[in-house]
């Protein structure tokens, strides 16, 4: 049998786009609303080539996530690492990419206000009309494009550096985000483990324990068998083999782990106790007390085997009287309650507990429900009772 690998964890593809559509729908807002509020000449124009730089900024992004995810597997500082330094080289790409889109605006804008050759018409606070004519320049035209060339050089190298540092913090923001994302997928899907390894191992205790009942059952019913057949009781005989391979087929084959309806179990033991009968046809009696609404609770199988044997063994056999087994059932603050008691001689104090009986259910109920079940056994005037309380799944 192959064992197939279990994928490692990582992002959704969908969360990942939507980081990224997010980040950048935040940027294209932000900056669109500071340009509506500090200068609305070139709003319009500004937020159309925005949006071009803003489809760019989520390309590239993507490309860098497609790079960072190669190192999803490596340690958290070599994923920071790998961050830092491919975060790089796309920051400079936007950058020159926001120049490229803006250059064409910024080359109109600085030509109107080196030549200005409009008139400005204004009003003032009184309402007169104001005419600013611009004064002529100063120096040789060729010197001042020889001025501004030199200025425009020196300004792209700066404006560049200023846009991939702003660019490079934000696409660092988003590799925080997606580093952050990752590890919670990481924290899961080892809580997910730990929680299948825990079930794991509980499951291997609960069919430990079940398994205990198993040949302890057959070996006790056997030799049964055996006296039926010494004493030449071979209809009875007959009888418990037909009847030992049904209850085999309804209550030792299945599932280990499983949970049954109440009613299943104690319909399991009215067959067991059919097998007994043949053992004391005039001294077993039994008593069934549950209500049809506590009969869809379920409990673990095979969970009532051991303390009905026991009542069998200490205070059936052990009498030359009728003895009745009881089975009661009730429901106490959200917990459901069965007792199983005789009223045989029994015999010393704690005798019902030899064994593997009582000492393999409470195995199981602490392995099943951990405190929130519990077993008492003890002595109770005629007889002997054991009741356990099991919460109501």
């Amino acid at each position: 049998m192959t064992e197939t690998a279990t994928p490692a964890p990582s992002v959704p593809v969908r969360m990942v786009l939507a980081s990224i559509a997010g980040l950048w729908l935040c940027y294209f807002v932000l900056i669109t609303l500071r340009n509506a509020v500090t200068d609305d000449e070139y709003l319009l124009e500004m937020s159309q080539r925005r949006g071009v730089v803003m489809i760019a900024g989520i390309g590239v992004t993507l490309l860098a996530w497609t790079i960072i995810r190669l190192f999803d597997k490596h340690r958290l500082g070599v994923r920071i690492a790998a961050a830092l330094i491919i975060m790089l080289p796309a920051a400079l790409a936007l950058a020159m990419i926001n120049q490229a889109v803006f250059a064409p605006l910024e080359r109109r804008i600085n030509e109107r206000f080196a030549n200005p050759t409009a008139v400005n018409v204004r009003h003032d606070s009184s309402g007169n009309v104001l005419i600013d004519i611009p004064d002529p320049p100063s120096m040789p035209r060729a010197q001042i494009e020889s001025i501004q060339k030199k200025l425009d050089e020196q300004g792209l190298w700066r404006q560049l550096t200023d846009l991939a540092i702003s660019r490079y913090f934000l696409l660092l923001a988003w590799a925080a985000l997606y580093l952050a994302l990752l590890n919670a997928a990481q924290a899961r899907a080892a809580e997910r483990r730990e929680g299948e390894y825990r079930r794991a191992a509980k499951a291997a205790e609960l069919q430990s324990l079940r398994y205990q009942i198993n040949p302890h059952f057959l070996f006790n019913t056997l030799n049964s068998l055996s006296s039926l057949v010494m004493t030449g009781k071979d209809k009875a005989a007959e009888a418990m083999i037909q009847t030992l391979a049904t209850f085999y087929r309804r209550g030792l084959a299945d599932d280990p782990t499983a949970d049954h309806p109440l009613s299943e179990e104690i319909e399991l033991q009215r067959l067991y106790l059919e097998i007994e009968a043949l053992r004391f046809p005039d001294r077993l009696l039994l008593s069934v007390d549950v209500s049809e609404q506590l009969g869809n609770v379920p409990v673990p199988g095979m969970i009532l085997q051991p303390l009905v044997e026991n009542a069998v063994k200490y205070g059936v056999s052990r009498s030359s009287k009728p003895v009745t087994i009881t089975i009661a059932t009730t429901a106490e603050f959200g917990r459901l309650v069965i007792a199983v008691s005789d009223n045989g001689p029994g015999a010393d104090p704690g005798s019902h507990g030899l064994g593997i009986g009582l000492a393999n259910v409470r195995d199981r109920l602490q392995a099943r429900y951990g405190d929130l079940a519990s077993l008492t056994a003890a002595p109770i005037p005629g007889g002997y009772r054991v009741e356990l309380r099991l919460p109501m799944t």
